[in-house]
């Protein structure tokens, strides 16, 4: 008579699948192996119910099934810089301890339906895939936001390594190809630990344009290593902080060179520190907007809108856009109360975009529920209306730029009294692709009154 059982005989003793064992091991319903690794004592089986055992499991989930409600989970659409769960990361989350193993393929493993939809309900849900599963080069570009050119070129800058790598059969696309995998943290970490970088503009490169990375040179040697000042802008301190830190606590990096007055440190070192005391964090999604509005003759309201996306008109008489999203419907009624009730926006601070002022006309066009639990949210205003919150601007609606070099003959913008322009996408001398040399200055303000007044002859 045997007297110890692996899983697959322990599930024939008790006719059940092996998958519904595993799942009964996994979540407690039957003891823990008693018998050795997965090895469990006669009398541990022959006491198990085998009815509960096999109820437990109504029918184990594929991985692609799992990929698909862990995607919609994220959100429909899917967040920016966000990309979509593959079947390949059901495996890494199993491995992970987060999912059990029920059978199946381990890379594509199936899964439990119930353990699946508790891990789709937990708020650090991006924070666990981006801990646990590692991304290809095409998932790495999403998650940063660039283009898969421009994450070639992080590579091709050594500011990322490989932390393994995976075979995928293209069949008729060439057969097996070695497909590198990169540790999604360390992707989203970049604009962090990279902050001289203008991530913006790389973000923003259209494509069939080069990229801004391609003009760096990786062998220029100090790429790996940092000084004070630039751990501090890593941290988003000052550089005394960084000082005060490194007095304080004995495990700060040891300078692997320099001199007393400027030490210098490994980034590595000095961002694994950071990291490891909340220093720093790892970016999970796009930054939120910040919208305040002001009531007539009442106090201002603030709200925040996640995964924000802003539409600036490049007409004057057109209508900009602000969409995002929000978790309740008492956002969305309040939002478009006082916007038919002609409250301003004191104040929008979002990616991208320097602070704006909009006063009154703005209007709630749009709410949208896509069954993920999300609301989004649409707001529009007239461009005409479009000013600068900044305290250092005086005055103006819309901002004119003033060229650097007088325009040429072929310039497509609307040209100003005060000697400046509107800007406008494809004209060729100002346009997106032209990089132009320009400084801006609020329509209608003090500086555009200064700069049109010496053109004002006396009579």
């Amino acid at each position: 008579m045997r007297e110890t059982y692996d899983e697959q005989q322990a599930a024939s003793r008790l006719r059940v699948s092996v998958a519904a064992w595993r799942w009964a091991a996994a979540s407690g319903a039957v003891p823990a192996a008693d018998a050795g690794p997965g090895r469990w004592s006669r009398a541990v089986v022959e006491s198990t119910d085998a009815e509960a055992v096999r109820a437990a499991l109504p029918g184990p989930a594929g991985a692609w099934w799992a990929a698909e409600q862990l995607t919609a989970a994220l959100g429909a659409p899917l967040p920016r810089c966000r990309p979509r769960v593959t079947p390949a990361a059901i495996g890494h989350l199993v491995r992970a301890g987060l999912l059990a193993y029920l059978g199946g393929d381990p890379a594509y493993p199936d899964v439990h339906p119930d353990q699946v939809a508790a891990l789709a309900r937990r708020r650090d849900l991006p924070a666990l895939l981006d801990r646990h599963v590692p991304l290809g080069p095409d998932q790495a570009a999403v998650r940063l936001g660039v283009r898969r050119s421009d994450f070639d070129q992080v590579v091709r800058l050594g500011w990322i390594a490989p932390t393994g790598t995976v075979e995928i059969d293209y069949k008729r696309q060439g057969g097996v190809t070695t497909v590198p995998l990169y540790s999604a943290e360390e992707v989203a970490l970049l604009p962090v630990t990279r902050p001289a970088v203008d991530w913006q503009a790389v973000r923003a490169t259209p494509a069939g344009c080069r990229s801004p990375l391609a003009a760096l040179d990786p062998t220029v040697p100090g790429g790996d290593v940092v000084l004070l000042a630039e751990a501090a802008r890593i941290a988003g301190v000052g550089r005394p902080a960084v000082v005060n830190w490194r007095r304080r606590h004995p495990d700060f990096p040891a300078p692997v060179g320099g001199d007393d007055v400027h030490p210098v440190f490994a980034r590595s070192a000095v961002v694994a520190w950071l990291l490891a005391h909340d220093k720093i964090a790892v970016p999970t999604n796009v930054p939120a907007a910040t919208l305040e509005l002001r009531p007539t003759g009442a106090a201002r309201r603030r709200f925040q809108l996640w995964d924000p996306w802003v539409e600036l008109s490049d007409d004057p008489e057109g209508e900009d856009r602000l969409t995002g999203w929000t978790s309740d419907d008492d956002t969305a009624d309040t939002l478009a109360a006082l916007a038919a009730a002609d409250a301003s926006v004191s104040r929008l601070t979002t990616p991208g975009t320097a602070p704006l002022a909009i006063p009154g006309d703005v209007r709630v066009i749009d709410r949208f529920r896509p069954g993920s639990g999300g609301l989004r949210v649409t707001l529009t205003w007239p461009s005409r209306l479009r000013g600068h919150a900044a305290r250092t601007h005086a005055g103006g609606l819309v901002r004119h730029a003033l060229p650097y070099a007088a325009p040429g003959t072929d310039c497509r913008c609307a040209q100003q009294a005060c000697g400046g322009i509107i800007p406008t996408p494809y004209c060729p001398d100002h346009g997106r692709t032209a990089e132009p040399a320009l400084e801006w200055h609020p329509a209608d303000g003090i500086r555009c009154a200064r700069l049109i007044r010496p053109a004002v002859a006396p009579a």
